[in-house]
C-alpha cells in the first residue's frame, strides 16, 4: 500500500491523485495542515510541501518525481511511447507548472495593477494552449496523458475564478474550452478533491487579503 502525504488544496496533490487513480492502483491518503506542519512530516519533506509518496520507509517528494516514480512502476502507463512525443509532453508539464505560478500570483496580487499583470501572463500562456491543442478531447487527442493529469487541477481554480467575475483569460479559445471540459468530466479528475474542496477554496481566497479577496467580498455583498 502507498501513503500520499496531501493537502486539500494542493494542485500538485491532485496530479499524484489522478495518476493513482488511472492507474488503478490502491492508495491511502492522509491530509496535512501545511500551516502547523507535524513533526513527522517535516522530516520526511525536505522542503515542507505535498505531496509526499511514502514508498514502505523510503519518501518520494515532489509531485514530478512522484509521476515518474508512478510511470516506471505501474502498469497502463500515461506518457506516449515515442522519445521525442514524451520530450514534448514533460515540457508542455512544465509549461502546465508556470500556469500554476502565475494563478498563484493571481489571487494573490496585492492591487489592480499587479492583478492585471497575471491576468495578462495567464492569458498569454493559454492562448499558446489554444494553439497547440488539436481535435481533442484530450492534449494529444484521444489518449488521456500526464498532460492532462496536470491540467485538471488549472482549470478547476477557473471555477471559482468565474463566481467571481469574468477576467477574460479563457475567452476566445474554443479549444482550450473544450479541453476544460473534457477534463472536469473526466472521473479521475472530478473524483481528485474531496467533495468539500470548493467551499474550502473560497475561504483560502476570500482570506489573502488581496485584490481578488476584495473582489469576492463585493460580488458577496451584491449576491
Amino acid at each position: 500500500m502507498l501513503t500520499l502525504i496531501s493537502h486539500v488544496l494542493c494542485p500538485y496533490v491532485q496530479r499524484a491523485v489522478i495518476s493513482l487513480s488511472e492507474k488503478r492502483v490502491p492508495f491511502e491518503r492522509v491530509d496535512v495542515d501545511l500551516s502547523n506542519k507535524p513533526q513527522w512530516f517535516t522530516a520526511i519533506s525536505p522542503l515542507g510541501k505535498t505531496p509526499v509518496l511514502q514508498v514502505g520507509d523510503t519518501a518520494i517528494f515532489e509531485s514530478a518525481v512522484i509521476l515518474e516514480y508512478l510511470e516506471e512502476t505501474q502498469a497502463s502507463p500515461l506518457h506516449p511511447a515515442n522519445p521525442l512525443l514524451r520530450a514534448e509532453h514533460r515540457a508542455w508539464i512544465e509549461f502546465g507548472s508556470a500556469i500554476l505560478n502565475d494563478i498563484a500570483g493571481f489571487y494573490s496580487a496585492a492591487d489592480e495593477t499587479a492583478s492585471a499583470q497575471k491576468i495578462k501572463a495567464l492569458t498569454e500562456k493559454f492562448a499558446r494552449l489554444e494553439v497547440r491543442l488539436g481535435a481533442g478531447p484530450y492534449f494529444d487527442g484521444e489518449r488521456f496523458s500526464l498532460v492532462d493529469v496536470v491540467f485538471g487541477p488549472i482549470f478547476r481554480y477557473f471555477d471559482a475564478f468565474d463566481c467571481i467575475c469574468d477576467f477574460g483569460i479563457l475567452a476566445g479559445k474554443p479549444k482550450v474550452a473544450a479541453y476544460r471540459q473534457a477534463l472536469s468530466a473526466r472521473p479521475s479528475v472530478r473524483a481528485a478533491v474531496a467533495t468539500d474542496y470548493n467551499a474550502r477554496l473560497w475561504t483560502f481566497l476570500q482570506a489573502r487579503n488581496s485584490h481578488l479577496s476584495r473582489l469576492i467580498a463585493q460580488s458577496t455583498k451584491v449576491t
